[in-house]
Protein backbone atom coordinates (compact mmCIF):
# COMPACT_ATOMS: atom_id res chain seq x y z
CA UNK A 1 0.00 0.00 0.00
CA UNK A 2 1.27 3.69 -0.52
CA UNK A 3 1.52 5.88 2.32
CA UNK A 4 -1.08 8.44 1.62
CA UNK A 5 -4.92 8.02 0.82
CA UNK A 6 -4.75 8.44 -3.53
CA UNK A 7 -6.54 9.86 -5.37
CA UNK A 8 -10.57 10.01 -5.61
CA UNK A 9 -10.79 7.80 -8.52
CA UNK A 10 -8.37 5.28 -6.32
CA UNK A 11 -11.40 4.40 -4.26
CA UNK A 12 -12.63 0.61 -5.23
CA UNK A 13 -10.57 0.57 -8.18
CA UNK A 14 -8.78 -2.34 -6.95
CA UNK A 15 -12.07 -4.24 -7.54
CA UNK A 16 -12.86 -2.80 -10.51
CA UNK A 17 -9.81 -3.55 -12.57
CA UNK A 18 -10.34 -7.12 -11.12
CA UNK A 19 -14.03 -6.98 -12.20
CA UNK A 20 -13.75 -5.34 -15.44
CA UNK A 21 -10.28 -4.56 -17.03
CA UNK A 22 -8.97 -6.39 -19.81
CA UNK A 23 -12.65 -7.78 -20.42
CA UNK A 24 -13.83 -7.06 -24.04
CA UNK A 25 -15.81 -8.29 -27.04
CA UNK A 26 -13.96 -6.35 -29.98
CA UNK A 27 -10.62 -7.14 -31.54
CA UNK A 28 -7.93 -4.59 -30.85
CA UNK A 29 -4.34 -4.14 -31.84
CA UNK A 30 -1.83 -2.23 -30.38
CA UNK A 31 1.50 -1.62 -31.42
CA UNK A 32 4.38 0.48 -30.08
CA UNK A 33 7.69 1.69 -31.47
CA UNK A 34 10.44 4.31 -30.30
CA UNK A 35 12.40 6.69 -32.31
CA UNK A 36 16.12 7.11 -32.11
CA UNK A 37 15.16 10.52 -30.10
CA UNK A 38 13.07 8.50 -27.44
CA UNK A 39 9.66 9.65 -28.98
CA UNK A 40 7.50 6.79 -28.26
CA UNK A 41 4.56 6.28 -30.94
CA UNK A 42 1.50 3.76 -30.63
CA UNK A 43 -1.11 2.93 -33.13
CA UNK A 44 -4.36 0.94 -32.25
CA UNK A 45 -6.94 -0.45 -34.23
CA UNK A 46 -10.14 -1.68 -32.84
CA UNK A 47 -12.86 -4.00 -34.75
CA UNK A 48 -16.14 -3.23 -33.29
CA UNK A 49 -18.63 -5.27 -35.47
CA UNK A 50 -18.85 -4.13 -38.95
CA UNK A 51 -16.67 -0.42 -37.51
CA UNK A 52 -13.32 -0.19 -37.59
CA UNK A 53 -11.74 2.52 -35.31
CA UNK A 54 -8.07 3.64 -35.49
CA UNK A 55 -5.78 6.35 -33.56
CA UNK A 56 -2.32 7.18 -33.69
CA UNK A 57 -1.02 8.45 -29.83
CA UNK A 58 2.42 10.03 -30.17
CA UNK A 59 4.41 10.61 -26.33
CA UNK A 60 7.42 12.94 -25.92
CA UNK A 61 8.77 13.54 -22.56
CA UNK A 62 11.73 15.80 -21.70
CA UNK A 63 12.76 16.08 -18.13
CA UNK A 64 9.39 16.04 -16.44
CA UNK A 65 7.29 17.17 -18.70
CA UNK A 66 5.31 14.34 -21.10
CA UNK A 67 3.14 15.54 -24.28
CA UNK A 68 0.74 13.34 -25.61
CA UNK A 69 -0.64 13.69 -29.43
CA UNK A 70 -3.50 11.51 -30.44
CA UNK A 71 -5.17 11.47 -33.76
CA UNK A 72 -8.37 9.40 -34.55
CA UNK A 73 -10.35 8.07 -37.65
CA UNK A 74 -12.94 11.36 -37.33
CA UNK A 75 -9.97 13.41 -37.38
CA UNK A 76 -9.93 14.61 -33.74
CA UNK A 77 -6.82 15.69 -32.24
CA UNK A 78 -6.44 15.19 -29.12
CA UNK A 79 -3.03 16.95 -26.86
CA UNK A 80 -2.00 16.26 -22.90
CA UNK A 81 0.66 18.17 -21.27
CA UNK A 82 1.65 16.71 -18.14
CA UNK A 83 4.15 18.58 -16.12
CA UNK A 84 5.09 16.02 -13.27
CA UNK A 85 6.01 17.49 -9.71
CA UNK A 86 6.69 21.34 -10.72
CA UNK A 87 7.03 21.38 -6.79
CA UNK A 88 6.48 18.03 -4.51
CA UNK A 89 3.19 16.22 -4.45
CA UNK A 90 1.69 18.36 -7.41
CA UNK A 91 0.76 17.22 -10.65
CA UNK A 92 -0.05 20.10 -13.63
CA UNK A 93 -2.14 18.93 -16.50
CA UNK A 94 -3.17 20.56 -19.84
CA UNK A 95 -6.18 18.99 -22.44
CA UNK A 96 -7.52 20.08 -25.37
CA UNK A 97 -9.33 18.48 -28.38
CA UNK A 98 -9.14 19.79 -31.77
CA UNK A 99 -11.88 21.08 -33.71
CA UNK A 100 -13.24 21.30 -30.39
CA UNK A 101 -12.87 24.52 -29.03
CA UNK A 102 -14.85 24.04 -25.78
CA UNK A 103 -12.77 21.45 -24.55
CA UNK A 104 -9.85 23.24 -23.32
CA UNK A 105 -9.35 22.13 -19.66
CA UNK A 106 -6.67 23.13 -16.84
CA UNK A 107 -5.89 20.02 -13.81
CA UNK A 108 -3.79 20.32 -10.74
CA UNK A 109 -3.19 16.82 -8.92
CA UNK A 110 -1.75 17.31 -5.44
CA UNK A 111 -0.81 13.87 -3.47
CA UNK A 112 -0.27 14.32 0.20
CA UNK A 113 0.21 11.56 3.15
CA UNK A 114 -3.07 12.82 4.34
CA UNK A 115 -5.01 13.99 1.40
CA UNK A 116 -5.49 13.54 -2.56
CA UNK A 117 -6.20 16.37 -4.31
CA UNK A 118 -7.93 17.11 -7.64
CA UNK A 119 -9.52 20.20 -9.02
CA UNK A 120 -9.77 21.08 -13.02
CA UNK A 121 -11.55 24.04 -14.64
CA UNK A 122 -12.91 23.94 -18.40
CA UNK A 123 -10.99 26.81 -20.55
CA UNK A 124 -14.40 28.94 -21.65
CA UNK A 125 -15.85 31.65 -20.49
CA UNK A 126 -18.52 29.73 -18.72
CA UNK A 127 -16.38 26.59 -17.20
CA UNK A 128 -17.34 23.51 -15.83
CA UNK A 129 -15.32 23.11 -12.64
CA UNK A 130 -14.48 19.77 -11.18
CA UNK A 131 -12.95 19.34 -7.76
CA UNK A 132 -12.36 15.68 -5.44
CA UNK A 133 -10.60 15.52 -2.74
CA UNK A 134 -9.66 12.52 -0.30
CA UNK A 135 -8.19 12.96 3.14
CA UNK A 136 -7.27 9.62 5.38
CA UNK A 137 -4.50 7.56 5.73
CA UNK A 138 -3.92 4.19 3.41
CA UNK A 139 -6.13 2.43 5.67
CA UNK A 140 -9.40 4.63 5.82
CA UNK A 141 -10.21 7.60 3.56
CA UNK A 142 -13.25 9.45 2.64
CA UNK A 143 -13.62 11.60 -0.17
CA UNK A 144 -16.11 13.80 -2.67
CA UNK A 145 -15.79 13.86 -6.00
CA UNK A 146 -17.81 17.60 -7.50
CA UNK A 147 -18.56 18.97 -10.49
CA UNK A 148 -20.58 22.41 -11.06
CA UNK A 149 -21.50 24.23 -14.60
CA UNK A 150 -21.19 28.14 -14.34
CA UNK A 151 -23.27 28.38 -17.27
CA UNK A 152 -26.38 26.99 -16.16
CA UNK A 153 -25.35 27.21 -12.36
CA UNK A 154 -26.08 23.70 -11.34
CA UNK A 155 -24.02 20.72 -9.56
CA UNK A 156 -23.43 18.29 -12.98
CA UNK A 157 -22.10 15.63 -10.35
CA UNK A 158 -22.30 14.96 -6.72
CA UNK A 159 -20.77 11.65 -5.63
CA UNK A 160 -19.00 10.68 -2.35
CA UNK A 161 -17.02 7.60 -1.45
CA UNK A 162 -15.25 5.41 1.45
CA UNK A 163 -12.11 3.24 1.56
CA UNK A 164 -11.09 0.73 3.96
CA UNK A 165 -7.65 -1.41 3.30
CA UNK A 166 -5.62 -3.41 5.41
CA UNK A 167 -2.63 -5.62 3.95
CA UNK A 168 -5.01 -8.08 2.18
CA UNK A 169 -8.38 -6.53 1.93
CA UNK A 170 -9.66 -2.89 0.60
CA UNK A 171 -13.38 -2.67 0.81
CA UNK A 172 -14.88 0.33 -0.49
CA UNK A 173 -18.36 2.01 -0.42
CA UNK A 174 -19.63 5.19 -2.74
CA UNK A 175 -22.52 6.99 -3.85
CA UNK A 176 -23.04 8.12 -7.44
CA UNK A 177 -24.97 9.97 -9.57
CA UNK A 178 -26.33 12.88 -7.16
CA UNK A 179 -26.88 10.03 -4.72
CA UNK A 180 -29.00 8.01 -6.78
CA UNK A 181 -26.79 5.09 -7.19
CA UNK A 182 -25.03 3.20 -3.96
CA UNK A 183 -21.86 0.60 -4.74
CA UNK A 184 -20.18 -1.71 -2.84
CA UNK A 185 -17.01 -3.38 -3.37
CA UNK A 186 -14.84 -5.41 -2.38
CA UNK A 187 -11.12 -6.87 -2.95
CA UNK A 188 -9.62 -9.81 -1.23
CA UNK A 189 -5.79 -10.75 -1.47
CA UNK A 190 -5.86 -14.73 -1.35
CA UNK A 191 -2.48 -15.70 -2.75
CA UNK A 192 0.17 -13.42 -3.27
CA UNK A 193 2.71 -15.81 -4.93
CA UNK A 194 -0.31 -16.97 -7.56
CA UNK A 195 -1.65 -13.28 -7.61
CA UNK A 196 -4.96 -15.12 -6.94
CA UNK A 197 -7.62 -12.33 -5.52
CA UNK A 198 -11.38 -12.45 -5.61
CA UNK A 199 -13.70 -9.17 -5.96
CA UNK A 200 -17.54 -8.28 -5.49
CA UNK A 201 -20.19 -5.48 -6.24
CA UNK A 202 -23.31 -4.61 -5.33
CA UNK A 203 -25.11 -1.69 -7.25
CA UNK A 204 -28.48 -0.56 -5.96
CA UNK A 205 -29.90 2.15 -8.00
CA UNK A 206 -32.61 4.23 -5.77
CA UNK A 207 -34.80 5.90 -8.91
CA UNK A 208 -35.54 2.11 -10.37
CA UNK A 209 -34.99 0.11 -7.26
CA UNK A 210 -32.63 -2.60 -9.33
CA UNK A 211 -29.80 -4.19 -8.13
CA UNK A 212 -26.38 -5.37 -10.25
CA UNK A 213 -24.56 -7.80 -8.15
CA UNK A 214 -20.87 -9.05 -9.89
CA UNK A 215 -19.01 -11.18 -8.10
CA UNK A 216 -15.26 -11.97 -9.87
CA UNK A 217 -12.14 -14.10 -9.34
CA UNK A 218 -7.71 -13.92 -10.91
CA UNK A 219 -5.78 -16.68 -10.79
CA UNK A 220 -1.89 -16.75 -12.30
CA UNK A 221 -1.32 -19.88 -14.20
CA UNK A 222 2.36 -19.30 -14.31
CA UNK A 223 4.39 -15.87 -14.14
CA UNK A 224 3.51 -15.07 -17.58
CA UNK A 225 -0.32 -15.91 -18.17
CA UNK A 226 -3.29 -14.99 -16.20
CA UNK A 227 -6.84 -16.08 -16.13
CA UNK A 228 -9.87 -14.26 -14.78
CA UNK A 229 -13.52 -14.90 -14.38
CA UNK A 230 -16.82 -12.89 -13.54
CA UNK A 231 -20.18 -13.31 -13.47
CA UNK A 232 -23.56 -11.29 -12.61
CA UNK A 233 -26.69 -11.47 -11.51
CA UNK A 234 -28.25 -11.56 -15.17
CA UNK A 235 -26.65 -14.36 -16.02
CA UNK A 236 -23.59 -12.88 -17.68
CA UNK A 237 -20.77 -14.74 -17.16
CA UNK A 238 -17.25 -14.01 -18.89
CA UNK A 239 -13.59 -15.62 -19.03
CA UNK A 240 -10.35 -14.34 -20.10
CA UNK A 241 -6.62 -15.68 -20.30
CA UNK A 242 -3.90 -13.04 -20.62
CA UNK A 243 -0.57 -14.21 -21.65
CA UNK A 244 2.75 -11.92 -21.05
CA UNK A 245 4.59 -13.74 -24.67
CA UNK A 246 7.02 -11.07 -24.33
CA UNK A 247 8.41 -8.32 -22.12
CA UNK A 248 5.58 -5.79 -22.35
CA UNK A 249 3.59 -7.56 -24.88
CA UNK A 250 0.54 -9.29 -23.91
CA UNK A 251 -2.23 -11.55 -25.90
CA UNK A 252 -5.76 -11.32 -24.32
CA UNK A 253 -8.30 -13.56 -25.10
CA UNK A 254 -11.97 -13.28 -23.54
CA UNK A 255 -15.73 -14.40 -23.94
CA UNK A 256 -19.02 -13.75 -22.42
CA UNK A 257 -22.22 -16.06 -22.53
CA UNK A 258 -25.32 -15.30 -21.46
CA UNK A 259 -26.53 -18.03 -19.34
CA UNK A 260 -30.30 -17.07 -19.29
CA UNK A 261 -30.13 -17.45 -23.10
CA UNK A 262 -27.43 -20.10 -23.68
CA UNK A 263 -28.59 -20.30 -27.48
CA UNK A 264 -26.95 -17.33 -28.01
CA UNK A 265 -23.90 -17.46 -29.69
CA UNK A 266 -20.97 -16.33 -27.19
CA UNK A 267 -18.98 -12.87 -27.78
CA UNK A 268 -15.62 -13.73 -28.28
CA UNK A 269 -13.27 -10.39 -27.98
CA UNK A 270 -9.39 -10.52 -28.61
CA UNK A 271 -6.53 -8.20 -28.01
CA UNK A 272 -3.09 -8.11 -29.16
CA UNK A 273 -0.25 -5.33 -27.94
CA UNK A 274 2.99 -4.73 -29.02
CA UNK A 275 6.08 -3.31 -27.46
CA UNK A 276 9.35 -3.61 -28.50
Amino acid sequence: MGKGPGLYTDIGKKARDLLYKDYQSDHKFTITTYSPTGVAITSTGTKKGDLFLADVNTQLKNKNITTDIKVDTNSNLFTTVTVDEPAPGLKTILSFRLPDQRSGKVELQYLHDYAGITTSVGLTANPVVNFSGVFGTNVVALGTDVSFDSKTGQFTKLNAGLSFSNADLIASLTLNDKGDTLSASYYHTVNLLTNTAVGAEVTHSFSTNENTITVGTQHALDPLTTVKARVNNFGKANALIQHEWRPKSFFTLSGEVDTKAIEKSAKVGLALALKP
